[in-house]
């Protein structure tokens, strides 16, 4: 049997906030570790029916940048969801979702933009 392997290096400071995330995969074609600036892993305990999560993100990560990721995943699980279970109307719900998601996100950060007394 094959295995695979991934690496994920997470640096700390002092107050163990996550300063920088790394990563590296054994069938990855590249060789060096790769940055990230927010990672999101997710494994399903079949004994006790429940997701365990593990959510981290490094203090350089903008705002917009969380949700582009956060819209990004989202039409990841529904693309998952459809090819494992062929829910193809519940997935579209998913991914309209997603778009409206990401939509109000955006406007919710030029609106804040707008009214900061900064600008």
């Amino acid at each position: 049997m094959k295995q695979s392997t991934i690496q994920i290096r997470v640096d700390l400071n002092d107050h163990k906030i996550p300063e920088h995330i790394r990563w590296q995969a054994s069938d990855s074609h590249l060789q060096e570790e790769q940055k990230a600036k927010a990672l999101c892993l997710a494994f399903w305990d079949g004994a006790d029916q429940t997701a365990l999560r593990i959510d981290l993100w490094t203090n350089d990560m903008r705002v917009d940048e969380m949700g582009d990721f956060y819209f990004q995943m989202m039409m990841g699980m529904a693309d998952t969801l459809q090819r494992s279970t062929g829910q193809e109307t519940l997935c579209a719900d998913m991914k309209t979702f997603a778009n409206a998601f990401h939509q109000r996100f955006r406007n919710n950060l030029i609106t804040k933009d707008e009214s900061s007394p900064n600008t």
